[in-house]
């Protein structure tokens, strides 16, 4: 198989994560969650008492120092450790959506995750999803695809997958997170979460689950017949 790099961006919510997640079960190659890793850091900037405002959350800058973070592979599954901890669960909170939101606005915070999400694409052949992979992160990716779907959607998708995990919330407020989320990362200065010129579009806001997987392999795998890759 050759070595291949497939980004997946769009909207907090869209489902992004489970569709990469299965597309690259199908595939036999590795998911990268690099929400998770913003999400990280975002759990580390509130447990020092940082709110996840626009204008305070630049005070998690001098702290970077102190957060080590690592990503691990168990049973094919994405692990992310902050300082020698793994948080599991606890990044999924709906609180911490917003400090990921906040944080990766920061250019020092994508500047410190950056060789870390870089560093995974170069070893390993990958799909990778996030709000600026194929912008930012893997520029030269084989197959880009921009991944949608209507907030209503995503609010209702989102507070399902919270009360499956036990941290219920009312739809009302998630959804309004939801369209806060997409105003702030979609107008940031740095890296906004827009498509890139080359990329796929893919509306996933009424297909079922495993429709959606069945048309994303699809495109992937024409994608890739078309840069003469297979998998």
């Amino acid at each position: 198989m050759s070595h291949i790099q497939i980004a997946i961006d769009g909207p907090s919510g869209a489902g992004k994560s489970s569709l990469s997640k299965a597309v690259a079960k199908e595939l036999g190659i590795i998911y990268v969650d690099t929400g998770a890793l913003y999400r990280t850091v975002g759990f580390y900037a509130r447990s020092i008492g940082i709110p996840s405002d626009k204008s305070e959350i630049a005070r998690i800058v001098p702290h970077l120092g102190e957060i080590n973070i690592e990503v691990k592979y168990e049973n094919g599954v994405q692990c992310v450790y902050l300082n020698g901890e793994n948080l599991g669960d606890r990044i999924r909170e709906n609180e911490i959506s917003m400090y990921a939101s906040t944080v990766s606005a920061v250019p020092e915070v994508r500047a410190f995750l950056l060789d870390t999400q870089k560093d995974i694409a170069r070893k390993n052949s990958v799909i990778m999803d996030g709000r600026d992979i194929g912008t930012v992160i893997l520029p030269d990716a084989d197959v880009k695809i921009f991944l949608t779907a209507s907030c209503e959607t995503r609010a209702r998708r989102r507070v399902a997958e919270l009360a499956e995990k036990g941290m219920p919330a009312a739809y009302e407020v998630v959804l309004s997170d939801i369209i806060k989320r997409d105003e702030q990362d979609s107008s940031r200065d740095v890296a906004p979460a827009i498509a890139a010129p080359d990329a796929l579009h893919f509306d996933n806001s009424f297909d079922g689950f495993e429709a959606a997987k069945e048309a994303l392999l699809t495109m992937i795998r024409k994608g890739l017949s078309e840069k003469g890759k297979e998998i």
